[in-house]
C-alpha cells in the first residue's frame, strides 16, 4: 500500500503518515484524498487505478521537471494574453520552479504504465501545482475556487498537447548525459588508437584470418562508429524540439485562444534555451510520433555500436591459451565458483546484456507508435518510459565499460604481430607481382606447411629477399601500402 505523508519538509518532499482526508469531487463522484498531499481526487483515482508496474512518474526526473516547465511557460503565455489574472500567474509559476527545482517530487505516484495517454500524469502536475500555488498564494489546499487545476493551470491547454511536448523535453533532457557518456568513451577508444598505432595484429573476417592492421585502427573504428551516434543525438533535437501546444484535444485548438499558440512556444523557447519551434500542421502532429522513432532508432543504433565493440572485445580476450588473446581486459573479478583463476570478460557481458535491453525497448517504441488510431496516439506513457529508461541505462553502461574495461586494455603487441606474420592471407600482397594464382599456391603451401608466406616464396619467387621483406612487412600492409617504396619512386 501506499504510504501517504503527512507535511512538507524543506525540500519540498513529504514524510510520515495521516489518515486526515479531504473530500473533493469529480465528473465520475466523490472521493477522499489525503489532506496532506498536493494531488487531488483525479491522481487518487490513477493511484487505484493503475497498480501495475511499481513505477512511477517519480521515477523519470526528466519528465516531472520538463512538464513543470511546460506548464510554466502556459501560465506566463496565459498572462501575457490576460487570460489568468496576474497574481494566480505568479502563485502557479512560483510551484512550478519548486517542482522544476526537484522539490515534491514525491507527489507524482501515478503509474507509468497508465491508460488515458497521460491525463492522468497531466491532472497530477495540475493539482499538485494548484495546491503548492494555493498554499503559496496563502489558502488552503483544495481551494480550487481560487485556483483550479483545469481552469487555471491547465488554462488553453490539454493533455493531449501538453503531455507530448513534456516527454519530448524530457528525452533532450536525457539526450545530454547520454551524449556526454557517448564522447568519453569515443575519447577512451581514440586514446588507446593513439597509443597503439604503431602495434600490429591481424585483421578478421567471417573469424577467418584476413591481412594486417594495427591495434590503433581497430580501436579507431570503435571510436568513429560512436561519433556517428552522437551526430544522429544532433539531429534528433531539433525534431523533439518541435511541439504542439495550443492544439488542446485534436489539434484544432479548441478552448485555447488563437494568440495561445504562439506566446507558449516563445516564452517556452526563452525558458529552455532550446530550439522550440510550432508544429507547422498542429491536426498531423498530434498523431505524428515520428521524433520518437528517430529518437528510438538513434539509441538502439549506439547499442548495436556498443554490442559490435563488446563482443569484438571479448572475442579478442579470449583464451588465455587457446583463444585469440589478441589482448588483456582488465580483471574484475573471478569468473568462476569451480575452475580456480579463470577470469571472465564481466564488463563487456554487462554491456552485452544493456545492449539487448534496448533492442527491446525499440521494439516497444515502435509497437507503440504504430498503434495510434484516428485524432490520437494513446501511447505516449509507454513510449517515453521506455526511451528514458533506455537512454539511462546505456548512460551507465557506457561508464562502467569506459572506466572499468576500455581504459584498462592491454595488448598482446608480440602475439598480434606473430598473427600478422604468420597469416596466409598477406598472400594477397603478391599479386601485383607473380598474380593471384602464384600467389594462391604460396598460401597453400604455407598452411599445409605450417611455415610462413616469406619463407614459401622465397622460394617460389625470383623477388629478391629484400623486396619481399618490404612487401610482406605487415605495417606497411596495414596501413594500405600496395607497392614497394622503390616502385613508388620510379
Amino acid at each position: 500500500m501506499l504510504a501517504f505523508p503527512t507535511h512538507a519538509q524543506e525540500d519540498g518532499s513529504m514524510s510520515e503518515t495521516s489518515n486526515k482526508t479531504r473530500l473533493e469531487h469529480d465528473c465520475i463522484g466523490q472521493m477522499e484524498v489525503p489532506a496532506n498531499v498536493y494531488w487531488g481526487i483525479h491522481t487518487q483515482r490513477a493511484i487505484g487505478n493503475f497498480p501495475v508496474s511499481g513505477i512511477t512518474d517519480s521515477q523519470h526526473p526528466e519528465l516531472i521537471r520538463a512538464y513543470a516547465t511546460v506548464k510554466r511557460a502556459c501560465a506566463i503565455a496565459n498572462e501575457e494574453l490576460g487570460l489568468i489574472d496576474p497574481a494566480k500567474a505568479e502563485a502557479i509559476r512560483a510551484a512550478c520552479l519548486e517542482i522544476e527545482a526537484g522539490k515534491l517530487a514525491d507527489q507524482f505516484p501515478v503509474d507509468v504504465m497508465q491508460g488515458g495517454a497521460g491525463t492522468s500524469s497531466n491532472m497530477n502536475m495540475n493539482e499538485v501545482i494548484a495546491n503548492r500555488a494555493l498554499e503559496i498564494a496563502g489558502r488552503q489546499r483544495g481551494d480550487y475556487t481560487y485556483i483550479h487545476p483545469n481552469d487555471d493551470v491547465n488554462k488553453s491547454q490539454s493533455t493531449n498537447d501538453t503531455y507530448p511536448a513534456a516527454c519530448k523535453l524530457a528525452l533532450i533532457d536525457a539526450i545530454g548525459p547520454l551524449a556526454e557518456s557517448t564522447k568519453k568513451l569515443a575519447k577512451a577508444f581514440h586514446d588507446l588508437a593513439d597509443k597503439h598505432i604503431n602495434d600490429v595484429t591481424i585483421g578478421r573476417t567471417q573469424l577467418q584470418d584476413a591481412v594486417p592492421m594495427t591495434y590503433g585502427q581497430e580501436f579507431h573504428a570503435f571510436a568513429t562508429l560512436l561519433k556517428s551516434d552522437l551526430a544522429a543525438f544532433d539531429r534528433v533535437v531539433p525534431l523533439l524540439a518541435q511541439l504542439n501546444l495550443g492544439a488542446t484535444a485534436i489539434g484544432t485548438g479548441i478552448c485555447a485562444d488563437l494568440r495561445f499558440r504562439k506566446s507558449a512556444i516563445k516564452h517556452l523557447a526563452q525558458i529552455t534555451g532550446l530550439p522550440v519551434t510550432a508544429a507547422p500542421d498542429p491536426v498531423a502532429a498530434m498523431t505524428d510520433m515520428g521524433a520518437y522513432v528517430a529518437t528510438s532508432a538513434a539509441i538502439k543504433s549506439l547499442a548495436v555500436h556498443l554490442k559490435k565493440a563488446a563482443d569484438d572485445l571479448r572475442l579478442l580476450n579470449s583464451g588465455p591459451r587457446c583463444g585469440f588473446n589478441d589482448l588483456n581486459v582488465p580483471a574484475r573479478q573471478a569468473g568462476s565458483s569451480i575452475m580456480p583463476a579463470k577470469v571472465n570478460p564481466v564488463i563487456p557481458e554487462c554491456v552485452n546484456q544493456c545492449c539487448f535491453t534496448i533492442f527491446g525497448m525499440d521494439v516497444t517504441v515502435n509497437w507503440a507508435v504504430a498503434e495510434g488510431q484516428l485524432q490520437l496516439n494513446a501511447f505516449d506513457p509507454v513510449m517515453v518510459h521506455e526511451l528514458l529508461t533506455g537512454m539511462a541505462l546505456l548512460t551507465h553502461a557506457m561508464e562502467t565499460f569506459r572506466v572499468n574495461c576500455v581504459e584498462g586494455i592491454e595488448i598482446n603487441a608480440d602475439l598480434g604481430r606473430s598473427y600478422a606474420q604468420s597469416s596466409p592471407s598477406i598472400s594477397a600482397a603478391l599479386n601485383h607481382y607473380i598474380g593471384y594464382e602464384h600467389a594462391a599456391d604460396i598460401a597453400a603451401e604455407a598452411v599445409h606447411t605450417g611455415r610462413t608466406v616469406r619463407e614459401v616464396a622465397g622460394e617460389r619467387t625470383d623477388l629478391p629477399a629484400e623486396q619481399l621483406d618490404e612487401i610482406l612487412d605487415p605495417i606497411r600492409l596495414a596501413r594500405g601500402l600496395g607497392q614497394t617504396c622503390r616502385e613508388r619512386q620510379e
